[in-house]
């Protein structure tokens, strides 16, 4: 069973995805943030703590296909930030162009549909968070442009793969698939 968890910002997703799996001592959290900064190692801190201890954790936005072990059951978080990790990597101090953005677009679903594919394979269970970012207005920049269209086509793409999609909307899930 795929799952796709999405919504906005600070609604509840990742709260939403990590009950699915509350009772559950096998799985494995696929954490795709890495640590820029003291804010975003607080909140690294903070999804630690309040995560069963029992699960297994891989860091990584990279290579996400060797998380897949002996858990049945898998939980990535998040999609956005495995895009955002890639584009940063691939973009560098260049300033973004099609080119560089249909590479990060490639490798994403690359990471992506490769770890898809193979719990599929292995019949066994993930649950994937991501951001909706196309509800609000149009980015001031163009970096933020990009970013937002090449996550949209991703978050559409994994869905069309996943068994059901679900909403959160100010912490209230509405299923879409």
């Amino acid at each position: 069973m795929i799952t796709v968890v999405t919504g906005g910002a600070r609604c509840g997703k990742s709260d939403y995805a990590e009950a699915i799996y509350k009772d559950t001592s096998d799985v494995c959290y696929i954490a795709t943030s890495i640590i820029t900064d003291d804010e975003m190692k607080e909140r690294v801190r903070l999804h630690r703590e309040r995560r069963n201890p029992s699960w297994r954790t891989y860091e990584g936005y990279k290579n996400i296909i060797n998380a897949v072990g002996d858990e049945k059951n898998y939980l990535l978080d998040c999609v956005t930030l495995l895009i955002s990790n890639i584009m940063f990597e691939i973009c560098g101090n260049t300033e973004i162009n099609d080119e560089l953005a249909k590479m990060t677009e490639k490798r994403a679903m690359n990471e992506l549909t490769s770890l898809i594919y193979a719990i599929k394979k292995e019949d066994k269970n993930l649950v994937i968070v991501t951001n909706e970012l196309g509800s609000g207005i149009v980015p001031e920049n163009k970096i933020s442009r990009y970013y937002r269209d090449i996550a949209g086509r991703v978050n559409r793409k994994i869905t069309e793969l996943a068994d059901k999609a679900v909403l959160i909307v100010m912490g209230c899930e509405v299923v879409l698939k």
